[in-house]
């Protein structure tokens, strides 16, 4: 098992000293050993263990060929996809480029397409603006434009992805509704829910069938407007169409209104609805979101109903336990948490940072700090980690705080600020009380030194970092000011959008 995390340079510390151990057991979170005397050794697999989202991936392709092993467009091609699904999208691009300018393979239109997406996701826009103009007008289809499309739909650029569409209408290019989605899921987005009927009807006037997005995009906006009752209309209107095959989402859009609007009944009858229309290949996703609905709705035992159909999948799925967990915490069910935990624990092949963070901020956040502070160090011992990241830092600072101590809680916040990257940020009310502290102990140098890392690694804006440091100086810490400005302590998610080039106008 590999947990790549920085080291803790405050080493010495006390807080470092209880969850440090001498000898290191992998009994059971560590990575089992492949048993074949010859593991497979393939490019895909190489490539995937090459998961620093920072190192080029260039090297393990060349040292693929020192060895005079060949590299085929198609395994590449096939490469290139799964590394998008996962999205790592920075080695997905090196592979598309090093396909065309280091292969010399002949790119068809999909691989442009792709490569378009991904440059718009790793350079931005006007880097993939200037590789869809470096295009031979010839090569120009209906798929590139559709990557140009999703890319200013991604990128919330309305102007220029209502011209895009606007050319790709005269060109009289074979528009399905995928580029449709594709704007109306930007005018969803933007709030101009006006506009979403005037685009369906010319969908509808052109004899473009709405497909389950269409519809999910203006449920969606129905809800986001508190619109239950123009909800109601329109799903009842789809239901009754012959020619459109209702999707599971579609009713769980619906179950998401019902709750927000308190008609918890309702609710759950769409969420019941939607169980029974989910595909087989869409199952275990399925399952996973049910868990987490029906946890927003208070109710356990649809938690533990739909747990042990997913359980009775058959395979080990470490997105399941995390759901799973997440949502017995939301629950205060922290027994039953402990539960799956462990279940994960004796089965995992993977290990994956989130499931014992998780576990570690709900001890810290529900008072049982000891707990947290116990299972970091169970964690050491197995070899699952080396030392606390700035995650788990964080989160023990957090029960520190909670449970008085506050030396600790400085001490664990110095030591998350200066393990941490990109991605992680401090907890405001936490960082604040440390601040507090530190200025009621005449330690402003510590505190000082803390504001300026923040600001050097960007968990702050400058400004507010600036300002505190000058109020440090005076003596004056005004840590009101930083809580009301910066967010809670969180791993932030990615905005989920409709992947142009993921569907029928994208890859072959």
């Amino acid at each position: 098992m590999k947990f790549l995390i920085g080291s803790n340079p405050w080493t010495n510390s006390s807080v470092s000293r209880i969850l440090r151990v001498v000898a290191y057991s992998t009994k059971t979170l560590s990575r089992p050993s492949a048993s074949p005397s010859n593991p497979p050794d393939t490019l895909n697999i190489r490539i995937f263990r090459s998961s620093d989202p920072k190192a080029s991936i260039v090297p393990v392709l060349n040292q693929w060929l020192e060895e005079g092993k060949p590299i085929k467009q198609p395994t590449v091609q096939v490469i290139i996809r799964q590394l998008r699904s996962l999205r790592r999208y920075k080695h997905a691009l090196e592979l598309s480029e090093y396909m065309s300018e280091e292969m010399k393979c002949n790119i068809t239109v999909s691989d442009m397409a792709v490569r378009l997406d991904l440059i718009s996701k790793v350079r931005g826009v006007d880097q993939a603006e200037k590789y869809f103009n470096s295009l031979p007008e010839h090569m120009r289809t209906f798929k590139v434009y559709g990557a140009l499309l999703n890319c200013y739909g991604n990128h919330k650029c309305l102007e220029k992805a209502e011209a895009t569409m606007q050319i790709m209408r005269e060109l009289r290019l074979p528009i399905s509704a995928v580029s449709y989605n594709v704007l109306l899921n930007l005018y969803h987005r933007l709030g101009k829910h006006d506009k979403l009927d005037v685009l369906m009807q010319e969908m509808t006037d052109k004899g473009i069938k709405h497909d389950a997005y269409t519809n999910s995009i203006r449920l969606n906006s129905y809800v986001s407007t508190s619109d239950i009752e123009g909800m109601e209309k329109f799903l009842t209107r789809i239901e009754n169409d012959v020619e459109i095959t209702m999707g599971w989402h579609a009713y769980l859009i619906a179950s998401n209104a019902y709750s927000k609007a308190n008609l918890t009944d309702k609710a759950l009858q769409m969420l019941s609805r939607a169980e029974q229309l989910v595909p087989q290949g869409s199952i275990k996703y399925a399952y996973e979101v049910f868990i987490t609905v029906y946890a927003n709705l208070g109710r356990k035992d649809g938690v533990y109903r739909i747990w042990e159909l997913y359980r009775n999948l058959g395979k080990f799925f470490n997105s399941g336990y995390l759901c799973m967990i997440s949502s017995l915490v939301k629950l205060d069910d922290l027994d039953g948490a402990e539960r799956v935990l462990a279940e994960w624990e004796s089965g995992c092949s993977l290990f994956d940072a989130r499931i014992p963070n998780l576990m570690i901020s709900a001890y810290c956040r529900k008072g049982f700090v000891e707990k947290a502070e116990a299972y970091t160090k169970r964690l050491i011992e197995r070899g699952a980690i080396k030392e606390p990241d700035a995650f788990i830092l964080s989160s023990l600072a957090n029960g520190y705080h909670m449970d008085g101590q506050m030396a600790k809680a400085v001490e664990s916040s110095r030591s998350a600020i200066l393990t941490s990257s990109s991605g992680w940020k401090p907890h405001t009310g936490t960082l604040a009380a440390c601040l507090k502290f530190l200025e009621g102990e005449n330690n402003l140098e510590v505190a000082k030194e803390m504001l300026e890392l923040l600001n050097v690694k960007g968990h702050l804006s400058v400004d507010v970092s600036d300002r505190l440091v000058r109020t440090i100086t005076d003596r004056s810490v005004d840590v009101g000011s930083l809580d009301r400005t910066e967010g809670p302590s969180e791993i932030p998610d990615e905005e989920s959008t409709m992947d142009h080039v993921d569907q029928n106008e994208g890859t072959s």
